[in-house]
């Protein structure tokens, strides 16, 4: 596969396990990743972790504001194919039928569940028991185009965004090599999408972060699990934002919903649609990350029972 002209199209951390394989097993000739970003009190000037990549293997990069209007580039490197994780654009259609074997997709989903721009949350928040890869021929809609092959992994209680993330980028890798001869030869069986089992994982959006105790505690079990470590979802005690990192399912089931209901050696205990979710480690604002005990032990002169959160 080395006598193929790649263009990689790549942005957060996600992708960077598909990138060096490509350089390692084909001919990645350009990587086009998101403009640079500004960071940080200091707005320091970051590199997509696709751009540093490439910049340590000297491949070209190209970073256009608007990939719909600025794309001119991108054929005239003339690619047998190009292939996409996580780039963060909609791609324009000339771009998907130029190159002799099209473009292709890795997505951090089984598809047609979950199309969109974070699959990996929604798979954790909506209670899913199995995520995975897909490989995909790309389409002008989002994540419609055609299947080329999928594996699948277990989500455990233990999983969080985390853990799937560093998974699923892995998997997405060794995936991708075992499909791309099928590709290149023309062997593999495309299969339509059933639009009967489409779901969808939009953007997360920072109202989606804030715990609701109105759900139930496996609800928001999952919800706590599916933002950590990003962007980790939240509450208020004692009018003070405190971010939740880990929890567990209680059994107490007395109490007002919102309400912290008890106060235990290793976490608080808020009630929830029928049961407490115990929050076993925050990080409140401005300090760092700590156990419940941690903070509770700095709690030990406030009245924190009683509470809504």
């Amino acid at each position: 596969m080395k006598d193929k002209r790649v263009v990689f199209m790549g942005t957060p951390e996600f992708s960077i396990n598909v990138l060096e394989m490509l350089i390692k097993e084909t001919n990645v000739v350009l990587v086009v990743t998101q403009p640079d970003s500004y960071v940080g009190r200091h707005h320091e000037l970051k590199f997509s972790p696709v751009k540093e990549i490439a910049l340590k293997n000297n491949i070209d990069v190209f970073q256009p504001n608007k990939i719909r209007e600025d794309y001119q580039k991108i054929l005239d490197y003339n690619p047998d194919i190009i292939i996409t994780c996580a780039y963060g654009q909609i791609i324009p259609t000339i771009l998907l039928e130029t190159p002799k074997y099209k473009a292709i997709n890795v997505h951090a989903s089984l598809l047609p569940k979950l199309r969109g721009g974070s699959p990996l949350h929604k798979a954790i928040i909506d209670g899913y028991k199995k995520t995975g890869i897909t490989i995909m021929y790309m389409a002008p809609g989002m994540d419609d185009g055609d299947i080329i092959s999928q594996e699948s992994i277990d989500i455990l209680d233990s999983d969080n965004v985390g853990s799937i993330h560093d998974k699923l980028s892995i998997l997405g890798s060794k995936l991708l090599l075992e499909t791309l001869p099928s590709i290149f030869n023309n062997t593999n069986n495309r299969i339509k999408q059933d639009e009967k089992e489409v779901t969808f994982a939009y953007n997360i959006k920072r109202e989606e972060e804030k715990l609701d105790f109105n759900k139930t505690a496996r609800e928001v079990f999952n919800h706590i699990r599916g933002m950590y470590p990003f962007p980790v979802s939240y509450t208020i005690i004692k009018g003070e934002i405190v971010k939740v990192c880990e929890s567990k399912i209680g059994n107490e089931v007395s109490g007002h919903i919102g309400e912290i209901t008890n106060l235990y050696k290793d976490g608080i205990g808020i009630k929830c649609k029928d049961k407490e979710i115990i929050i076993t480690r925050l990080k409140p604002s401005g300090k760092k990350e700590m156990s419940a005990r941690d903070y509770l032990n700095g709690k030990k002169n406030e009245k924190l029972i009683g509470e809504i959160c």
